[in-house]
């Protein structure tokens, strides 16, 4: 037997349901949906239409199943949004004559549209919301039923109209008493966006998880094009660049790979930014709920930090460990019950939760909650298991009344020259060295191995090792702390100034890295950020400063602190020569130093 995307029904097995609860959403090494979670998605369809073969689900999805279709109907409408395009959608009314809230979710950028997230819609759905998932225009493989029809505008106006005739056919259809959004990814960007649009301004709470507030600086910040974020996206939309995208997205799209015409790249992204409009946010007062994680690969954390602070209505943000999605994922893609580790549940029932307080007016802990909740980095405890190691004890989460609370102070690491060895930093200012590297190389001091890899494995307690003298001094150059008693605890974003000069090339990418290296010389990634400096002249020094992403971070006692500094990783544009030398020095004045948050 076969679903509506002629793909088999395959049993939900304990091993199904183990594999998205230790791997999440995402398939090992880039973009690409975990298989274990549409074979849950395609499952749960099959049932919900009465065409699952017997034992396909496991007794707690089989009850999950049962008790929606005891009390609601599933439909799969199509919504006309112009004479042309009309919308892929999935429904679930609540068989009651008593009003009841509807959560609209729009779904993520994926190939599958609305399918992947059944899970969730079914627990929203026991949680009694009438539910209306449906995939934005132009999303999806052209053959298959979540597919929508029209071609893709990138959260642009023609989505968030889109979203206004959504709620005008959720209140034809279920008369809702208050209409909410929830969205992950980029579900989570539109549902803000159609929020702050909506003319009838019918949006009485968002939840938006592993989300952006900034897409411009997503994309391109400190000079630097997100080369992979952007290209990850692009090829997983379901079909060929020339069909699926607009003529005007398609340009921009070029635009941006060629790094040309940067300014109308940046005005079409602020365009599609919730930030844009967070002043409509706060006057229309919309509760607003944030989730992003440390490590984030398409969104960076420290645009969606900076968004929320503005925000005035009611609202919470989640910080957690990880990388896009990961979090959230187990939750809103295929387990029902049970916590494979204590934690796992935690993003989608505090998601669940703002809805339930802000929908279906339920008097729970909500009004308590901190405005922050901030989850410190690898703080989890672990144990063996079978591929890596398995989270015993959560990591420590803080509460904070605003993401600036978390600095209450900072200190000054002063980068030093070499005596044929690493540089090291100190508290005392050095000036009149300088050092080296080869530029257009990738290394080992990377961000991550592969996007929403690396960071997803962190979720599930098995951060990556990185191995500090397996680093070539020739394509990089690293300054570190002697081992810090008492260690530090890093809250916030670290600057970095030095002075870059390049003897060929006008201009220079530089990628710094802060690294935890143990006792045993093993490190693990703290943060990073690139920068790029252009219309340099060859030979002529520039003093250059940026803000690397913020994080919440305890270093041990006895660790050093590891700053390092390359040219090129696999995330980001390269601007500059290939080969050319890039120098690093620090003048008086303007003397090269690291200045490292604390809390």
């Amino acid at each position: 037997m076969t679903t509506a995307d002629g793909e088999p029904i395959a049993s939900v097995t304990d091993a199904t349901l183990a594999d998205i609860a230790a791997n999440g959403i995402w398939r090992s090494g880039g973009l690409d949906i975990n298989p274990s979670v549409l074979a849950v998605a395609r499952a749960l369809l099959a049932a919900v239409q009465g065409t699952a073969p017997a034992g396909t689900l496991p007794e707690d999805l089989r009850e999950l199943v049962a008790r929606v279709l005891r009390e609601a109907g599933i439909t799969f409408p199509r919504i006309s949004v112009t004479e042309e395009i009309s919308l892929s959608a999935f429904a679930i009314k609540q068989q009651t004559s008593e009003p009841r809230p509807v959560v609209i979710v729009p779904a993520g950028w994926n190939p599958y549209g609305w399918m992947p997230f059944m899970a969730g819609y079914l627990a929203l759905a026991a949680r009694g919301y009438h539910v209306l998932a449906y995939t934005p225009r132009g999303i999806g493989k052209a053959e298959l039923p979540y597919t929508s029809e029209g071609l893709i505008n990138i959260a642009g106006s023609d989505d968030w109209a889109d979203g206004s005739k959504v709620i005008d056919h959720a209140e034809e259809l279920f008369e809702p008493s208050k209409v909410g959004f929830m969205g992950l990814s980029y579900g989570s960007g539109i549902s803000q966006l159609v929020a702050a649009h909506d003319p009838k301004n019918r949006v009485a709470a968002v939840a938006a998880l592993s989300t952006w507030g900034n897409l411009a600086t997503s994309l391109y910040d400190n000079g630097t094009r997100h080369e992979a974020a952007v290209q990850t996206l692009i090829d997983f939309t379901g079909g060929d660049e020339e069909d699926k995208f607009d003529e005007g997205t398609r340009r921009i799209l070029q635009d941006f790979r060629d790094g040309q015409n940067m300014e109308g790249v940046v005005d079409w992204g602020t365009e599609r930014s919730p930030e844009t409009y967070v002043d409509t946010t706060n006057t229309r007062g919309i509760p607003t709920f944030y989730s992003n994680t440390w490590h984030e690969s398409l969104f960076p954390v420290g645009e969606a930090i900076a968004v929320f602070e503005k925000i005035t209505a009611p609202k919470h943000l989640n910080l957690w460990i990880g990388d896009h999605g990961a979090p959230e994922g187990a939750g809103i893609t295929g387990l029902a019950t049970g916590t494979p580790f204590p934690g796992l549940m935690t993003p989608m029932r505090e998601a669940y939760a703002w809805l339930d307080h802000y929908l279906l007016g339920t008097a729970n802990d909500v009004p308590d909650w901190p405005v922050v909740n901030s989850q410190v980095m690898f703080t989890y405890e672990t144990a063996p298991a079978v591929g890596g190691r398995r989270i015993t004890v959560p990591a420590r989460r803080e509460p904070l009344h605003s993401w600036a609370e978390a600095t209450t102070g900072s200190e000054s690491w002063y980068l030093s020259g070499n005596n044929g060895g690493d540089g090291t930093l100190s508290d005392k200012p050095s000036t009149g060295w300088s050092r080296d590297f080869t530029a257009g190389h990738e290394t080992t001091a990377t961000a991550m191995d592969d996007i929403m890899d690396t960071g997803q494995k962190e979720w599930f307690g098995n951060p990556k090792r990185y191995d500090p003298a397996g680093f070539k001094p020739n394509l990089l150059l690293t300054w570190s702390t002697e081992a810090l008693t008492d260690g530090r605890r890093i809250r916030g974003a670290a600057t970095l100034r030095l002075t870059v000069r390049s003897d060929e090339a006008d201009a220079a990418t530089l990628v710094a890295y802060l690294f935890d290296v143990a006792p045993d010389n093993s490190a693990r990634i703290i943060t990073h950020e690139p920068f790029t400096t252009t219309d340099l002249r060859p030979g002529t020094d520039r003093t250059v400063n940026w803000t690397l992403q913020p994080t919440a971070y305890d270093l041990p006692d006895g660790h050093r602190l590891a700053l390092v500094v390359n040219s090129r990783d696999k995330l980001y544009a390269f601007t500059g020569k290939q080969d050319s030398t890039t120098t690093i020095t620090s003048l008086t004045g303007e003397e090269a130093v690291l200045e490292l948050p604390l809390g």
